[in-house]
């Protein structure tokens, strides 16, 4: 889930300015002697303030962020990149480390709602889901051009129509002031820009970005965004009310509406049909308890058996007159039922693939555990030969559960595991044994004496001589 995440200023020794936002003095920050002193700001300075920072391996930069000193309300994040710069934002302080984490990828700075830069390239909102790669799909902008502070540079601004904030001039709880006359704030960052040390030139200190996604015809409206999305207008509203992160941050604001970028809206349609409650609509059985097919399947079963049960046996309907409607008649059923879903456990989990894949868990396991050892036997030789199998913890629940409710089909199984790791590895049958009951020990509910007469009638038999 996306997180929105809106700063109040820019501070003044930025090098990537946030059109729009004034800019706020930041002298009282040590920006310039490292991540580990602006940590120092606010890591256990007292109650309410907190700093961090931490290196970013791949670019050799870093990220930092701590509670404003003045104002704890208020907290600082500063992104350093040794090519690109630092970008140095001043935000709500309980929204500075959620920035903080979210600086962990590529993402150097965000624009327009969520468009991200990463030096190179400009990306939209990450959305989509990859549940291969475990991440957003990263999605590139079309046509994008970075616009820098250059480029927005207005010989006519004047520095002079613009002031530089102090942190008391903002108000946490209240929205980000927006700045009227930008141009003429820009100017006066930009001379204090040209007498900071290693301050970036304007040419490479980006501001904005252009493309034709978020040209005016390209932006949408509350009704269209929710027309896309197959939900009301309001409905979309009531999401935004609430703060529903799932609904992406809007690219403008035009005439005090919230306007999407059509492409963004796309990829939220396609999150939405993607997400849990898209896959549950997809895979839903269609009928009046919003079931899916396969739980559906199940409820007509049992729905027909006590169907069956209740009514059709007459020892059973005989209950329901008046004076058979006693507590010992309802338990008695009451088990009758529960009996018919015990004895049916395997229309709900087919016995024969949950062994099979039971039996492939435990041996992918092992063949993790083998091939560790046989690396560790290449770095460190051993006198005498040994293994250290096991199983994961997961893996061990499942086979618990199949010990305790398919007794038999379990026995069948595991012997099929002993047989298959003696034939592939040669390990024998009593490693093997050894292992999946020491497994189920550490992580199933079985009894270690229910444990242990199972195992034992896995054993192979002793041969006579």
């Amino acid at each position: 889930m996306t997180v929105h995440l809106y700063p109040l200023a820019n501070g003044l020794s930025t090098d990537h300015p946030v059109p729009g936002l004034p800019f706020v003095d930041d002298s009282h920050i040590p920006l310039d002697e490292g991540p580990e002193a602006i940590e120092a700001v606010g890591r256990n300075q007292g109650e309410g303030m907190w700093g961090r920072y931490d290196p970013h391996r791949s670019s050799g930069g870093w990220r930092a962020f701590t509670t404003d000193p003045h104002d704890n309300s208020l907290g600082w994040s500063v992104r350093y990149h040794p090519e690109h710069g630092r970008t140095v934002l001043l935000m709500k302080d309980d929204d500075t480390a959620t920035l903080h984490s979210t600086w962990d990828g590529e993402q150097l700075l965000y624009r327009a709602g969520g468009y991200w830069f990463d030096g190179t390239t400009w990306y939209r909102p990450g959305q989509v889901w990859d549940p291969v790669e475990q991440d957003y799909e990263k999605r590139q902008a079309r046509a994008a051009v970075t616009v820098s502070a250059a480029d927005m540079f207005d010989r006519r601004a004047d520095a002079a129509r613009a002031a530089v904030l102090d942190v008391a001039d903002i108000d946490a709880e209240a929205p980000a002031p927006v700045v009227e006359n930008w141009g003429d704030h820009l100017a006066l960052w930009a001379a204090h820009q040209a007498e900071r040390d290693g301050a970036l030139p304007l040419e490479r200190c980006v501001v904005d970005l252009a493309t034709p996604e978020l040209s005016g015809a390209q932006l949408i409206g509350v009704p269209e965004m929710a027309e896309l999305g197959g939900i009301t207008a309001s409905t979309l509203r009531s999401y935004i009310s609430r703060g529903n992160s799932e609904v992406p941050q809007p690219q403008a604001l035009v005439g005090g509406r919230d306007q999407w970028a059509r492409a963004v809206a796309d990829d939220w349609v396609e999150a939405r049909r993607r997400s849990y409650e898209g896959v549950r609509a997809v895979m839903s059985a269609g009928d009046r308890d919003q079931l899916s097919r396969g739980a559906a399947e199940v409820r007509d079963h049992f729905a027909a058996d006590f169907q069956n049960t209740l009514w059709g046996r007459p020892d059973v309907r005989k209950r329901w007159v008046l004076r058979a409607r006693n507590e010992d008649s309802v338990r008695e059923i009451a088990d009758a039922l529960a009996w018919n879903v015990a004895s049916s456990l395997d229309r709900v989990l087919p016995t024969d693939l949950l062994g099979q894949t039971v039996g492939s868990a435990v041996l992918h396991d092992f063949a993790d555990a083998i091939d560790l050892d046989r690396k560790v036997a290449k770095k460190q030789p051993r006198k005498q030969e040994w293994l250290h199998l096991w199983v994961s913890r997961p893996v061990a629940a499942m086979l618990d559960w199949f010990i305790r409710h398919h007794p038999e089909s379990a026995h069948h199984h595991i012997g099929e595991i002993t047989r298959e790791a003696s034939t592939r590895w040669g390990i024998p049958a009593e490693d093997t044994l050894y292992t999946l009951r020491q497994a189920v020990a550490m992580d199933g509910k079985l009894n270690q004496e229910d444990a242990e007469s199972f195992f034992a009638l896995l054993t192979p038999p002793e041969k006579n001589d």
